[in-house]
């Protein structure tokens, strides 16, 4: 099981409010898919377009592990550590002179029943709960590091998201790169139900990276994710890479016009 890491707090600006929740998040496990955006044009919310890098589209699959985690600065019972799986694209929106560069995810999958539900009552978010579980495996200091997030489905066996690195020690991400795409996008965006659109901030510091030598999904994603998506997944990744993590800050939705 990943170890816990003394990391420093998440950034505060003065004119944000308490944040909603706070956590650790560790070893993301981010698996990059070069996409045709028609295929994601029914999931952009309103008031935001898609965002790419280098003229190419991504999705990604990300698997991670939460540590200490807090809704409003209280910890729920057996709701601290956990595992997540989430399926996202990324958009941006400009507010005033500031372009923000977010996160829309297609559904995100956790083993706390009570974590899904705090998300989808407050954000709107496509949560769901799944039985979930972890392994990571660095054999040895000098060693690259193996990780392995899996979930069950409706039916079936396990499926698993692994990544194994291709060096033991994580690199700081450079300016303009893939890695600082798909990592630095501050805002996540949730459709709701009346077709409007909600964002919130996501605070970290920026995460060193492993590149992979080898990333592979297994299992019925297709259950998971539908037709189209599966297909995707189906390949192999255009890129991965593991990165490091840190502590987050995610702060309260607001209405976007």
């Amino acid at each position: 099981m990943a170890q816990r890491t003394r990391l420093a707090a998440p950034v505060a600006y003065p004119h944000m409010p308490r944040p909603f929740l706070t956590a650790s998040w560790h070893h993301l496990a981010m698996l990059n898919y070069r996409v045709d955006p028609a295929l994601l044009a029914p999931h952009v919310p309103r008031g935001t377009e898609l965002d790419s890098h280098n003229g190419v589209t991504y999705v990604s699959l990300v698997g991670f592990l939460f540590t200490d985690t807090r809704v409003l600065g209280v910890s729920i019972p057996f709701h601290k550590t956990f595992e997540e799986l989430n399926l996202r694209f990324y958009v941006r929106r400009t507010s005033g002179s500031e372009v923000r560069r977010g996160v829309v995810f297609i559904k995100e999958i956790v083993p706390r029943p009570a974590i899904a539900l705090v998300a989808r009552l407050a954000y709107n978010e496509p949560y769901e709960t799944r039985r979930m579980g972890h392994y990571l495996a660095p054999r040895a200091p000098k060693d690259p590091i193996y990780v392995s997030y899996s979930w069950a489905p409706r039916l079936g066996g396990w499926g698993h998201v692994t990544i194994q690195t291709t060096e033991p020690i994580p690199q700081p991400i450079v300016p303009g790169s893939e890695e600082e795409f798909i990592t630095e996008h501050y805002w996540g965006y949730t459709c709701q139900r009346d077709g409007g659109t909600v964002e919130y901030r996501v605070e970290h510091p920026s995460w060193r990276v492993w590149q992979s030598e080898k990333a592979t999904v297994t299992g019925d994603v297709e259950e998971l994710y539908g037709h189209a998506f599966a297909r995707m997944l189906a390949q192999p990744p255009d890129s991965a890479f593991l990165a490091e993590g840190s502590a987050v800050a995610v702060y309260r939705p607001a209405r976007i016009a």
